[in-house]
């Protein structure tokens, strides 16, 4: 929550759907979400790949469906995890069809690729009488013919109409459950569509930067492109498209929400880049913390600042402070105050009970709190 005007976001105002027991749009958190790269049939590897992804902090989970053995896999793999499900869905209508009846939460469509429009009318009717909602995703590089012979080119312009052709096509049968996403790997293409998208429909808005690339660089292209989006309010669910394990795209969105300030969760860690007045080697605790602090869900704020010169200003906004002092011995900071020092040796294992011990004292209180409510 935001605790300065300046940090204040005004979030675009969307209709709200809902992926299983999910929701998305309206005033529900920005979720975050990933996609399996494994093959689907293979329902044991999916479920494990799906399974890491929710340790990571995952709220929805996409995976591929091209075949009548993918669909098939789905009924397992949706009984065996514990966050929704959505079904990629291209050209075959009937994998659709079988995915919903197989308890996919969404499906993943362009109603304008399933076939006629007596198909795009079954594939709605399954959505409906199982309970799916429906994702349509424009991609720039797979854009509609009769676009690219009217625009030249891939352009927002050509993104946005694609779109809502494609939203046409579930409004004529009356369906209403669906999101919408105009992704395209070139970071400029892509903001300028979901920025015109936005001012035109009430829709909920599944926002990324596709194909951007590995580890680094897809960091780096996301965090642009979704990152403007996000500050300017725009987005509703979102996907960090990287050539890495889906995990990654969990940790790498978390931390833009995080970032922001729209959602918080676990350990966020405020840390130098260190210099020659570093006290300790400020990269490997950061590094050890961070692997060591990974199962913490509840929100905790941490500064790791390696001399007096940003240390007690930054320990004044975190939870927990560590600044680097003279003959291996460093402070501690506790709620932005001076509490006590440690010597190096036991540095970082202080620093991991402080923060579960502050975990436990937040659940504690949170607990009595909601006991009090209930008493009343």
């Amino acid at each position: 929550m935001s605790y300065r005007p300046y940090q204040m976001i005004t979030r675009r105002k969307s209709r709200q759907i809902m992926v299983g027991k999910v929701p998305v749009g309206g005033d529900a958190p920005i979720t975050v979400q990933t996609m399996t790269n494994t093959p689907t049939e293979d329902a044991a590897a999916t479920i494990a790949q799906i399974r890491r992804a929710e340790v990571a902090g995952v709220d929805i989970v996409r995976v591929s469906c091209p075949t009548p053995e993918s669909t098939a896999a789905l009924h397992e793999i949706v009984r065996e995890v514990n966050v929704p499900i959505v079904a990629d869905i291209h050209f075959h209508y009937r994998r659709a069809i079988e995915a919903a009846k197989a308890g996919a939460a969404c499906l993943r469509i362009n109603p304008g690729n399933i076939g006629s429009a007596d198909r795009v009318k079954e594939v709605v009717k399954a959505a409906r009488d199982h309970g799916c909602s429906i994702r349509i995703g424009v991609n720039g590089g797979s854009l509609e013919k009769h676009l690219l012979d009217k625009y030249g080119e891939p352009n927002p312009e050509a993104l946005v109409e694609s779109a809502l052709w494609h939203a046409a096509h579930l409004q004529d049968n009356d369906f209403h459950e669906f999101k919408i996403s105009v992704k395209a790997s070139d970071v400029f293409l892509a903001v300028a569509a979901y920025q015109q998208l936005a001012e035109v429909c009430d829709h909920p808005l599944h926002i990324g930067i596709t194909e951007a690339g590995g580890k680094r660089t897809g960091t780096v292209k996301s965090s642009i492109g979704l990152g403007n989006l996000l500050w300017s309010g725009i987005g509703d669910t979102l996907r960090v498209s990287l050539s890495a394990e889906p995990e990654e795209e969990v940790h790498v969105g978390w931390e833009m929400l995080k970032s922001l300030g729209l959602r918080h969760r676990g350990v966020k860690i405020i840390s130098c880049p260190s210099c020659a007045r570093q006290g300790f080697n400020v990269i490997k605790t950061v590094e050890t913390l961070e692997e060591r602090l990974a199962h913490i869900e509840t929100p905790v704020t941490l500064s790791i600042i390696g001399c007096v010169v940003n240390g007690p200003g930054e320990a004044l906004m975190t939870d927990i402070g560590l600044t680097g002092g003279g003959a291996g011995r460093h402070m501690i900071y506790a709620s932005g105050k001076t509490d006590h020092t440690i010597d190096e040796a036991a540095m970082v294992d202080h620093l991991v009970e402080l923060v579960e011990r502050r975990v436990e004292a937040i659940k504690a209180a949170d607990a009595a709190e909601k006991a009090a409510l209930a008493a009343e």
